[in-house]
């Protein structure tokens, strides 16, 4: 087949959403050819390792950049809700985009074209060509936990506004869709509830169990706990100030060498502002999170808001790290509680269960041994891509309508 992705980001191993549409990628242009259509940021064009990969990947390559915003972030958002818009969907609705796309398909045969994301699925495609939907998140649902538990009313405000406009057209442009894929058995089950009729599938997120694993001289650190996500993704924020308020302090106080790295790209000054308080390390970008993985006595998933289901779960089991999350961090993966990873959802109880990890090299050796099997057993990307490749045989299969 000739497959056509369309991304909102540059696919790469960097993680996120990013880390999903590359292996997906990666995985169909094993057996098909396929071009990729992908909207970036200014900063992504810089990360030319990953352009050239995708280049060797794909049988075309089209880029288009999302320019800076000339308003605050903020004020785009008042504007857009206050209008009845959705922010979440305009930033990513470019005509750029709608004229790079109807290059492609003037130039080339396309047997389907796979939106990586529902907020980049809204450009208009001829009625004959498949359409498939891929569902990192709920969007609507995150909008909702994000109102649920704000404490600033404006955000709470906005939030749950944004929530009421998206959610609409998240739902028409899934039934819209020919397949749509989700990451987990609970959100095919709520999708499928609001579209009976839709074929959803569920295609789970994965990690590379090759690249994920426990080698070289790098030793644990006695006392080292991590956290790793990109921290321009509000519920990675909310995560790790929610555990410096309420967690860290109780941490200190029972294990004196306890340090603290929080891991991940572009923090915004909340998070910087951490670094002073005592054994707190924020790193920003960093080229790898293998080493850190490698050093941690501790991982943590401490997320209060979430949709979808968490690389940095499947990525630290497979580096056979103790993991202590809360019950909405692992939401949708198959861990068993006690076995695979720990689950604390009060601050007292996380906190506790963390210096407990700490202080017990024993649980920790079998957390890591059992979670590391875990995902070679079910959660590489060549046993999650599966289904999506069962699927693409069976649309192969349809009678095409010219």
């Amino acid at each position: 087949m000739h497959l056509l992705m369309v991304t909102p980001n540059l696919p790469h191993q960097g993680g996120g959403a990013n880390t999903r549409n590359y292996h997906l990628l990666k995985v169909l242009t094993s057996l098909h050819t396929v071009s990729l259509l992908a909207l970036v940021d200014r900063s992504e064009l810089a990360n030319t390792s990953a352009i050239t990969q995708l280049e060797q990947l794909t049988h075309t390559l089209k880029i288009v950049e999302r320019l800076p915003a000339v308003q605050s972030k903020r004020r785009q958002q008042l504007i857009r809700v206050l209008r009845g818009q959705s922010y979440t969907l305009q930033v990513n609705m470019l005509e750029e985009m709608q004229e790079a796309l109807d290059t492609l398909l003037e130039n080339s045969t396309y047997d389907a074209v796979l939106f990586e994301s529902v907020l980049i699925a809204g450009y208009h495609l001829p009625a004959n060509i498949p359409m498939i939907i891929d569902q990192h998140n709920l969007e609507y649902e995150i909008l909702e936990r994000t109102y649920q538990l704000g404490k600033s009313k404006l955000r709470r405000w906005y939030n749950q506004r944004e929530s009421q406009i998206l959610k609409p057209i998240e739902i028409e442009r899934c039934s819209k869709a020919d397949i749509v894929l989700v990451t987990s058995e609970r959100e095919q089950q709520i999708l499928q509830s609001l579209l009976p009729q839709q074929l959803i599938v569920t295609v789970p997120n994965g990690v590379d169990t090759e690249m994920f694993q426990q080698r070289g001289n790098r030793e644990e650190v006695s006392g080292r706990i991590v956290f790793t996500g990109a921290m321009n993704y509000y519920p990675n924020v909310n995560a790790v100030l929610f555990f410096a308020e309420h967690c860290w302090p109780l941490i200190q106080a029972r294990v004196s060498d306890a340090t603290w790295q929080i891991v991940g790209r572009e923090p915004p000054a909340e998070v910087s502002a951490l670094a002073r308080l005592p054994g707190v390390q924020v790193t920003g970008s960093v080229p790898d999170v293998r080493p850190y993985l490698t050093e941690a006595a501790v991982t943590l998933a401490p997320l209060q808001i979430g949709s979808g289901t968490r690389l940095k779960i499947l990525e630290a089991l497979a580096m056979g790290k103790a993991m202590v999350s809360t019950s909405t961090g692992c939401e949708g993966i198959a861990v068993v509680p006690g076995k695979h990873l720990l689950i604390a959802d009060q601050p007292e109880t996380f906190a506790s269960t963390v210096v407990e990890l700490l202080n017990d090299p024993t649980k920790r050796h079998e957390l890591g041994t059992t979670g590391r099997k875990l995902v070679e057993t079910q959660y590489s990307w060549t046993q999650c891509s599966d289904r999506l490749l069962q699927q693409l045989e069976h649309l192969k299969e349809r009678p095409r309508v010219c």
